[in-house]
């Protein structure tokens, strides 16, 4: 049995997201158990998860909004929901949690309950968006860390190999570092020397890294992962969402023309409705919290019910294929470079393009 604990109050909806989420996720992982973590009292409109034999409810007094401080949400709500969950994880009671709440708020409570893994210096948010082929690109960071060092960026690599190694089977996934240029000589001061980094951890057999690529690269499936800090990751997440809302409706608008677009539309529905389902970003909901010494998954605030299952699903796949120690292991292996990654400059030139 894979035990997750729910945060079932986050996000911008609560149990009436969550809850529904999880009994559809029971119903489709018949070796999976739940924690319900959240106020009771909220959680008796639905009667057909509390009674599933694989569920257990676990009291907390407290939630935290979306717009508390993180302050607040560490130091003074500590009996909350979010931090009752992932307290649930460190005891060893769930095997992950899962959580729609504020993500400033999970990533300094998990930071704090569950401490760092060593040789990290500080966790990222990796997720996937879709690409051409038909899967999708693992990107870290997405914005738990705006200001990266080289050796940051040399870290996130490391662990989303991992990531994708334990989800996909695949011992030597494709690292990608994104830059304004293919070329070694361009983009920042950080970025060259995290290229560095990167092409040494190449050499010692610690990662297999294809080398700078571009934005667009991303979304065509150029490689497995794609490292880079935490504002452009961001930028990116926000982006290829925009372009899922666009598309949907392009579709609705088609539908709704003139009879001879209409006509069209209808022709081109299958088509239209198989790429509208490919970059549907609900699919890739869930966010993995990468360099913890526990497995948190951040869902989207607004996920709606079947965004949210898509994030359980995740954290179940991640304790079943043993993500932790696959992150471990490589972190071992590499903690020679990691340790004595103060890189050189190879590159005296300050322009980014």
């Amino acid at each position: 049995m894979i035990t997750i604990a729910v945060d079932c109050m986050g996000g911008d909806v609560g149990p009436a997201v969550t809850l529904p989420a999880c009994a559809s996720f029971l119903a489709n992982h018949p070796n999976a158990q739940l924690l319900l973590v959240g106020q009771p009292a909220a959680f008796v409109a639905w009667p057909q998860v509390l009674n599933s034999v694989r569920c257990s409810v676990v009291p907390a007094t407290e939630v935290v909004t979306m717009d508390d401080p993180v302050e607040v949400a560490l130091r003074r709500k500590k009996d909350s929901s979010m931090r009752v969950a992932i307290t649930q994880v460190k005891e060893g009671s769930a095997q992950a949690m899962v959580s729609a709440g504020n993500t400033g708020a999970l990533m300094a409570i998990a930071r704090y309950v569950l401490k760092t893994l060593d040789g990290i210096d500080r966790p990222a948010i990796a997720t996937q968006l879709p690409n051409a082929r038909g899967g999708a690109t693992t990107v870290l960071d997405l914005g738990a860390n705006v200001d990266c060092t080289a050796e940051h960026l040399l870290q996130f690599a490391v662990m989303g190999s991992a990531l994708v190694a334990a989800a996909t089977g695949r011992k030597d996934p494709t690292v990608g570092l994104l830059n304004v240029g293919e070329e070694v000589i361009k983009g920042s001061e950080v970025i060259k020397q995290a290229g560095v980094l990167l092409r040494n951890a190449a050499n010692t057999g610690d990662l297999n890294f294809f080398g700078n690529i571009e934005g667009d690269d991303v979304f065509k499936g150029t490689t497995d992962i794609v490292v880079c800090d935490g504002f452009v990751g961001n930028v990116a997440l926000k982006a290829s969402e925009g372009l899922a809302t666009m598309i949907s409706g392009f579709i609705r608008e088609e539908f709704s023309r003139n009879i001879f677009t209409k006509m069209a539309a209808i022709v081109a529905y299958p088509v239209l409705s198989a790429f509208k389902k490919r970059v549907d970003h609900r699919r890739y909901n869930g966010a993995a919290l990468l360099g913890l010494r526990g497995l948190v998954f951040k869902s989207h605030g607004s996920a709606d019910a079947f965004a949210f299952e898509q994030a359980l699903c995740r954290a179940y796949d991640a304790a079943h294929n043993n993500l932790l120690d696959n992150v471990r292991e490589r972190i071992a292996h590499a903690a020679p470079l990691i340790a004595g990654s103060a890189a050189p400059s190879e590159f005296k030139s300050n322009s980014t393009i």
